[in-house]
């Protein structure tokens, strides 16, 4: 619990504390969006965002 926040973004301000919440973060800038709904299209860079759209339909 030391507080550290190693992965560093280079675009921004923000650190993090795993390199998973780096990669989540980095789609902000990318634009990637791997997750993408069947039935509309529509597509979301984080996965619990793609999961509270699917149980809307």
């Amino acid at each position: 619990h030391t507080g550290e926040r190693p992965f560093a973004c280079t675009h921004c301000t923000k650190s993090f504390k795993t390199s998973t919440q780096f990669t989540v973060h980095q789609r902000i800038h990318t634009g990637v969006k791997p997750h993408k709904c069947d039935q509309c299209g529509k597509t979301f860079a984080q996965k619990h965002n793609f999961k509270k759209h699917l149980r809307n339909h």
